[in-house]
């Protein structure tokens, strides 16, 4: 079994927990609900209550009754765009050849330089590679989460966008290996597969699928795997070195995702998984 406390932070598996299912409940998730669902993957109760704590502060976890009164926790509007923005990328298909890039130009003043930190690790953090200094790109497709997030930090003064296409005067495969730290990626890749591709063969050699168990494996690979899309940003295939873990790894979750998440919906109880 995975070890839970060295790869999975208790707040990271709740909004995985929401994204997955708890998003298509009809009211709020009960607390006692999110501490029976967290016990399963390994969280204890105290851990659970303190990062739902920090995630309602951060003002993604918004607190209210249902409808027996109990005490339960829904998700705020940002929390809903965030979690749909991530849908677009943790369910993607393959990225096609060519759509593309955006590129981020931004300037701040030198006496708002901590905005300018958080601009860099938004953009890092969104998949954006350094094209330049104050110069950050990525493929197309991120374009409307990029100004999503931007909008939320109130930070899209001092942020321009532009779309285009790369023409040298290095080979296009040649400059996205200066822009990204493709080894680092493909590093990610691998781990996901050295702790869930096993996990996968063991689905394989089964009949039968328990539910408490699909939502285990579910939710643990699709904590995983919700993060690689943005350390990897999809880059097209003939820009990749060969053999990318990437498609690999793609792979391996898709099938996981596609055994598994209806079961663990069972289990879950908190409404369609849609």
């Amino acid at each position: 079994m995975i070890n839970v406390s060295d790869q999975h932070a208790p707040r990271s598996l709740i909004v995985t927990l929401y994204g997955a299912y708890g998003r298509f409940a009809p009211g709020p998730v009960p607390v006692a609900e999110l501490i029976r669902l967290l016990a399963a993957v390994g969280v204890d109760a105290p851990s659970v209550r303190s990062s739902v704590s920090r995630l309602k502060r951060r003002g993604l976890l918004v607190p209210e009754r249902t409808a027996a009164g109990a005490a339960g926790y829904g998700l705020s509007p940002d929390a809903r765009q965030l979690l749909d923005d991530g849908d677009r990328r943790i369910y993607a298909g393959a990225a096609p050849d060519d759509e593309g890039w955006v590129l981020a130009v931004f300037s701040v003043p030198e006496s708002e330089r901590q905005k300018r930190h958080v601009l860099r690790s938004r953009l890092a953090g969104l998949g954006f590679g350094t094209a330049a200094p104050g110069v950050w790109i990525a493929p197309a497709r991120l374009y409307e989460e990029t100004r999503h997030t931007l909008q939320r930090l109130r930070l899209e003064g001092y942020v321009d966008f532009f779309r285009g296409e790369h023409l040298g005067f290095a080979p296009t495969v040649e400059a996205v290996a200066r822009w990204w730290d493709l080894a680092a990626i493909a590093k990610e890749h691998e781990a996901f597969l050295d702790r869930h591709a096993r996990v996968l063969d063991a689905w394989r050699r089964r009949a039968d699928t328990p539910p408490e168990e699909a939502y285990r494996d579910y939710l643990l690979a699709l904590d995983s795997w919700r993060h690689l899309p943005y350390t990897d940003p999809g880059l097209p295939a003939p820009l990749l070195p060969a053999d990318w873990p990437g498609v690999r790894s793609a792979a391996v979750f898709r099938e996981l995702h596609e055994r598994l998440r209806d079961a663990g919906a069972a289990y879950a109880g908190l409404g369609p998984a849609e």
